[in-house]
Formats: C-alpha cells, structure tokens, sequence
C-alpha cells in the first residue's frame, strides 16, 4: 500500500482505539512497528491480524500477492523484536516465522476465515510467510488520560471483538471454521483474565479506599462469577467435534447481552471514582 494511505490507517486507527472505516471497515488490524534493517529507524504498518490464543497473534506477508516479500518482513527477520499495538494496548513482541506443517496449517486456517488469503498466494509464486507475534512478559500500555479512561478503553475492546465474532458467524455456513474458533477462544481467554485481574487487584484497592462500595463490587463479582459460567459454556460448545454455528451465535449472544450490562455498570459506579 502507498506510504500516504498508511498512515491514514495509522491515525485512524490510534484515533479510534483501532476501529477504521473505509475498505477495511469490520476488519480485525494491528500496527506493526520493526526497525529498519537499513535504516535503523521504526518504521509502523497497519496488517491484519490472525488471533492464534492469548499473547499471539498471527499475521501474513502477503503483499498483496506482489512478487517480493514486503519491507516490513525482511525488518523483523533482521530484528524479531517488534512493537504492537491492537487497538487499545501496546505492547512489545517476538516474532517468529512460522515454517513447515505448523505455516500451512495457520495459513490454511486464515484461507478458510477470508479467502482473499488464497488469491493473493495464487497472485506469486513466492510462498507468503506467516509470522507469530509473541508479546513480551510485561504490563502492556494503554493511551489514556486516567485510570477510568483507560477502563473504558479496555471495555471498548472486548465490545469490538465480540462484534467482530459475530460479524462472522453471520458470515459464514452452518459449520464453524477453525480461525472462528480460535478467535472465540481467545476472547474468552482474554476476559476471563481481565475479570481475575479486577478482582485480585482493582477491586480490593477499591475497596480498601472506600468501604461503603462493597455492595457495588459484592454485585460485580457476582456478574463475573455468571460471566465466567457463560464463557465456560462458550468454551465447550466452541471446542466440540462439529460444532454448531447457531448453537455458537447462541452463546456469544448471551455472553453480549450479559457482558454489555455488566460493562456498564462497572463504568457507570467506578469510573468516577477511578478519576476522583
């Protein structure tokens, strides 16, 4: 892509907590900073992103099918240690070139969610590399002005994933593809930890700071404990042989419904406390 229409990407996409519009309106991106391996200086491209569970994520060389391999590749090859940033936290990553079965596999995967995938391998005769970006232990960074805003900021990711996933069980056939489940697995890790996170940490704090708040944080523990149910059955029915798509709809409807009002609640009592 042209240097100009990236980095209108690149701003919408940091502007927006990684939502953009136009031909890539819907579509699952991530920033990818790697250091030149001429230059020396960082250089940032906007991809798409293949969730492959917590703490990886997938993303391909493609090019647009062009017959040499894109800058940004021959850069990590060079230097593996990358910056990413998902829309809501940035973070430092390894990447790692995948190869043999275990490259086919995550390409075959990404084909069957977005067959586009397909024709730009049709497009070369190179073999596009499919690299894993690894995060880094370590607390991850959020652009927010205060802790509330950075809770909100979280909040907005989960709501945008879950959009995303349900976008594409309406897309798809009655089966469940194997990337759709991958991306509902990873999901259901990433709020599960969020929820532990909150209750070891933020909510003792809380607590400790005000105890009159005990009823608001006794109630949303309780949601995280029918939240955690939710995620459990979401888990199994995702993870059977021949998983049903509708039965799959189902239950990310039910975590949707249940996980908005319980998101709202949480910003509603506790923000204003975070700030103040």
């Amino acid at each position: 892509m042209p240097q100009d229409f990236n980095q209108q990407i690149i701003e919408e996409f940091r502007a927006n907590g990684g939502r953009v519009g136009g031909p890539f309106a819907g579509a699952r991106l991530l920033l990818l900073t790697t250091t030149g391996a001429r230059s020396g200086t960082p250089r940032t491209t906007p991809l798409g992103a293949l969730p492959d569970g917590a703490g990886r994520t997938l993303v391909i060389a493609s090019a647009g099918g062009a017959p040499r391999h894109p800058a940004w590749y021959h850069n990590l090859v060079a230097d593996p240690r990358v910056t990413v940033e998902s829309g809501v936290f940035t973070y430092e990553a390894e990447a790692v070139v995948l190869t043999g079965e275990e490259r086919d596999r995550a390409f075959a995967r990404a084909v069957e969610a977005e067959p586009g995938w397909a024709e730009y391998q049709a497009k070369t005769e190179r073999t596009l590399p499919v690299v894993a970006l690894d995060e880094i232990p370590g607390p991850p960074r959020v652009a927010a002005a205060s802790v509330g805003e950075m809770l909100r900021a979280v909040h907005d990711g989960f709501r945008h994933e879950i959009g995303l996933i349900r976008a594409e069980i309406a897309a798809g056939g009655p089966a469940l593809g194997a990337q759709l489940r991958i991306n509902c697995l990873t999901l259901c890790q990433g709020l599960g930890q969020h929820h532990t996170g909150e209750d070891a940490m933020m909510f003792p704090a809380l607590a400790g700071r005000d105890p009159g708040l005990a009823p608001v944080l006794d109630r949303l523990r309780e949601e995280h404990e029918r939240i955690a149910d939710i995620l459990a059955e979401l888990q199994r029915v995702v993870s059977a042989d021949g998983a049903d798509r509708e039965r799959v709809a189902r239950e990310v409807d039910r975590l949707a419904d249940e996980l908005e009002g319980h998101l709202r609640y949480e910003e509603e009592q506790l923000i204003p406390l975070l700030d103040g």
